[in-house]
């Protein structure tokens, strides 16, 4: 057993490890049907339960069968007959036990389902906290919690009576067959040509007795093992997800981007809906192009193709004359810089989130980035400058700081690709000021890729490509598609560019 707490622990870490990195490296479709909080539970619960429940209950099998075995060959050896007797009666238990087993396994199931459901709810509780303080919604929350929680306590107690049977199963299972024994023992004594004596047939009771506590540790064991495997069956549902964005084994390098990016009649569907729609576009190396359209118009989702968050259901994207989906995808991604409307931040320091995705940065790299994108100065304002963390998403710093940081990322990358969603509506008038000085420095001399949302950033874009349901509706320069009147004319009047 001493070995075994090696083995245990080593396999539950190789399960961590290996849960964490599909999550990696799972598509960003994956995440759009599944609840975070879930796969947290099976991150954390259901991996606590694969090593309780099954690895503690291996250890007893290792140690207890052996004992087992040893006591069926001596007592086979002392009286054959009556060891076959004992041996034609597992079946029977063995059924008996495996029914209770199958129902502990469909109500774990159930309960590390509503553990997950439960998990999903404190996260979006958690992430929503200042929504639902404002709209006095504390008490409408605390009910709805309240109601999961006793739902998962309801499943909970069905899970621990179960549990609780095997136990006196396992006692009863064993005085049956005690009782039977001693029966069929009984009559082969009394029988005229008796192979066993009476006081062979002591020793031979005596000697089964041991065979109990180990075969209902056996028994036990079975039961924790059968707990567990409804937690081995939700990881696997996450091991095995498939993944969707696959990189070829003879996948080219790209360190660089030399021509153009064309999008060679290109569609998308999620699921069953129609996202894009036959989209025809060729971006120059050097150009700026701004794509425009009310929301759900599917901007988002055409520049998400780039990157290979997402691959096309029809036609290709080219990147240099070759698809994209030839290349390796760190080096793909590596050509690009993304500073999108979310803008995501680590419980970590200024430095390592500015440095993120780089190797062996050091701190004037960082600092220069920081300088061209405005944020310089309030970071050596912070209690310890570039080493000071900033909270969970960032929650230390204002909207406007925590774009400037996005924006410094994206700046120390130095992509020659850059993809922007505009985030500035939501800031106050200084905090917009800086964060578009900083975005029109780091359009300086880059191809870039901007989802559009103010009217200053569209002026000046050599292309404009106006989206409406999926389908390009319009291309051209602010100047004659206004002068048109159609789509974006509409769309400047409204100033809708969500």
């Amino acid at each position: 057993m001493f070995f075994l707490a090696t083995v245990r622990n080593g396999v539950v870490k190789d399960l961590r490890n290996g849960l964490y990195y599909k999550a990696l490296i799972l598509p960003l479709s994956f995440y759009t049907q599944q609840r975070k909080g879930d796969l947290m539970a099976r991150m954390g619960g259901d991996v606590q339960e694969v090593e309780w429940s099954i690895m503690s209950s291996l250890e007893m099998m290792f140690r207890d069968p052996i004992t087992i075995i040893t006591y069926l060959i001596t007592l086979f050896f002392i009286q054959p007959i009556l060891t076959g007797f004992v041996l034609v009666l597992l079946p029977i238990s063995s059924f008996l036990i495996a029914q209770v087993g199958k129902s502990l396994k469909r109500t774990s199931q159930k309960s590390q389902k509503k553990m997950g459901y439960l998990m999903s709810l404190i996260e979006e509780t958690l992430s929503g906290i200042r929504i639902i303080k404002a709209f006095n919604a504390i008490d409408e929350s605390n009910e709805h919690f309240e109601k999961e929680n006793r739902a998962y306590t309801r499943t909970m107690t069905r899970l621990y009576r179960k549990r609780d049977l095997a136990s006196p199963l396992s006692e009863f299972l064993g005085i049956v067959v005690v009782v039977v024994v001693l029966l069929f023992g009984g009559r082969l004594i009394l029988s005229q040509n008796s192979s066993i004596t009476a006081e062979v047939f002591l020793v031979y009771i005596g000697i089964f007795t041991q065979l109990i506590p180990p075969a209902k540790s056996i028994v036990q064991a079975f039961y924790n093992i059968q707990k567990g495997a409804a937690s081995v069956e939700r990881i696997n549902q996450i091991l095995n997800a498939e993944e969707v964005i696959v990189e070829k084994p003879d996948a080219l390098p790209k360190k660089s981007f030399e021509q153009r990016i064309e999008y060679r009649n290109v569609s998308f569907r999620y699921e069953k809906e129609l996202v894009l729609s036959h989209i025809n576009l060729i971006i120059e190396k050097g150009q700026s192009v701004a794509i425009v359209g009310q929301s759900g118009s599917g901007k988002s989702t055409l520049v998400d193709l780039l990157p290979r968050f997402y691959d096309c259901t029809e036609g290709c994207i080219l990147l240099d004359n070759i698809d994209i989906r030839n290349y390796r995808i760190d080096d793909l991604r590596g050509l690009m810089g993304i500073v999108s409307q979310e803008t995501i931040l680590f419980n970590d320091t200024v430095f390592n989130n500015i440095a993120l995705g780089m190797k062996n940065v050091s701190q004037d790299e960082v600092e220069k980035a920081a300088k061209i994108a405005n944020a310089h100065e309030f970071i050596m304002q912070l209690p310890e400058g570039y080493h000071t963390l900033i909270g969970d998403r960032g929650t230390k710093l204002s909207g406007g700081q925590r774009q400037r940081l996005s924006i410094a990322r994206a700046v120390l990358k130095n992509p020659p690709i850059l993809i922007l969603d505009e985030a500035t509506s939501a800031l106050d008038t200084e905090s917009e000021r800086l964060v578009q000085q900083a975005l029109d420095k780091l359009m300086e001399n880059r191809t870039s890729i901007v989802i559009a949302h103010r009217l200053s950033t569209i002026r000046y874009a050599d292309m404009i490509i106006v989206l409406h349901q999926g389908e390009i509706v319009e291309k051209g320069k602010h100047e004659s598609l206004y002068a048109q009147g159609n789509f974006y004319r509409k769309l400047c009047d409204m100033q809708s560019f969500q």
